[in-house]
């Protein structure tokens, strides 16, 4: 059991529990994850970035931390939340305790706290922004309530810049090679390229900040739009290279962050969300099937439209192909007169579900087609 720590919501709500992780001042926005498993993805998906995550099952821990299940190189989060955190941790492949972790990394974290309630707050007035203050970081609430006022909102934060690499790198094709894509790096995670590279992809990541000339360069036959964090009213350059893309013809798809970028070069607007789609167990509707996924999904913003709806853009026809049927929420787009498509949700889930990984292969006929 650790010292004393505090949480902070920026309501004024404050939270007593013990210091878990590093010892110190965390600030982001405070949001609620609903995953039973895959803490150590969550941790490292840089979707993640300048966000206080609140888990809401009981017990995490369990299975301690492994040098293999990360998601990127690090830790993004701003601060953890938890409940009942392991004493000890029980897998073969763990290396070290989620705690020790934390603390390598300088992650400052809260346990013993009733996660449920926390959740119940968050869902009821919407997230918001928060702090878990331990150490020398403690002082009266008063005070502590300022610094989180006094901290950014994440409604016009732009973090991809915070986040995408600064230097191209390639993964490989494990499978026979068939086809090469640029991948934008707007917050990537490893398991995105790795199902590609199973397909027969060889993936070239490049920067935020590539020009359409720097991805034609690779002469690629497709183009994939990462996952990523903050608001994407803010990425002008990633819309601006997605239009050109469009124009061009080449094959495109999107995910998450890249559904918003999609949306947003199509003419449609973004806007924040009261407590957003974080966990693994998130509904999705395919209207041309009605088929249901269950989804990974990691996202506080949406894309405006209806679903199912038809509109028309700079680039033809597109239709709303996905929503989430627990709020109508706009889940996916593809476009009727160029080759692109998006979800707003993880194909790539890892610790699953694994329901959405045929798009992937959806991406790679419409590449064929295209060739």
């Amino acid at each position: 059991m650790g010292a004393l720590a505090m949480l902070v919501l920026e309501d004024g709500t404050t939270v007593r529990g013990d210091g878990y992780g590093a010892v110190g001042q965390a600030l982001g926005e405070a949001v609620f994850a609903t995953g039973m498993t895959g803490y150590q993805e969550t941790l490292t998906d840089p979707s993640y970035r300048r966000q206080i995550v609140v888990q809401t099952a009981p017990h995490i821990g369990n299975t301690g931390w492994n040098d293999e299940d990360g998601e990127s190189h690090r830790i993004w989060v701003a601060g953890y939340v938890v409940r009942d955190p392991a004493r000890v941790p029980s897998s073969w492949r763990s290396v070290r305790s989620l705690d020790e972790e934390l603390s390598r990394q300088g992650v400052v974290g809260i346990s013993g706290v009733d996660t449920r309630a926390l959740t119940r707050r968050l869902r009821e007035h919407g997230c918001m922004r928060a702090g878990i203050f331990s150490g020398d970081a403690l002082a009266e609430p008063a005070q502590l309530v300022e610094r989180v006022l006094a901290s950014p909102s994440m409604a016009g934060a732009d973090l991809v810049g915070e986040v995408t690499v600064t230097e191209p790198y390639i993964v490989p094709a494990t499978a026979q090679r068939r086809f090469r894509v640029v991948a934008l790096d707007l917050g990537i995670k490893y398991n995105t390229p790795r199902m590609l590279a199973a397909r027969g992809v060889e993936t070239h990541v490049l920067p935020a900040v590539t020009t359409l000339e720097q991805v034609l360069e690779r002469e690629p036959d497709g183009v994939f739009l990462s996952n990523g964090p903050g608001d994407p009213a803010t990425a002008d350059h990633a819309v601006s290279l997605t239009r050109a893309v469009l124009a061009a013809r080449l094959p495109l798809f999107g995910i998450c962050f890249g559904n918003q970028i999609l949306g947003r070069a199509l003419g449609r607007g973004t806007y924040k969300m009261r407590y957003g789609h974080r966990g693994l167990n998130v509904p999705v509707v395919e209207h041309a099937t009605g088929r249901v996924a269950i989804t990974s999904q990691n996202h506080g913003f949406a894309v405006e439209g209806e679903p199912a709806e038809r509109f028309d853009s700079d680039f033809g026809a597109a239709v709303v192909s996905h929503s989430c049927p627990n709020d109508n929420t706009v889940e996916g787009h593809t476009c009727l007169d160029v080759p692109a498509f998006s979800v707003q949700y993880h194909p790539e889930a890892a610790a699953g579900p694994h329901d959405a990984a045929y798009l992937f292969d959806r991406f790679c006929e419409l590449m064929e087609v295209q060739r």
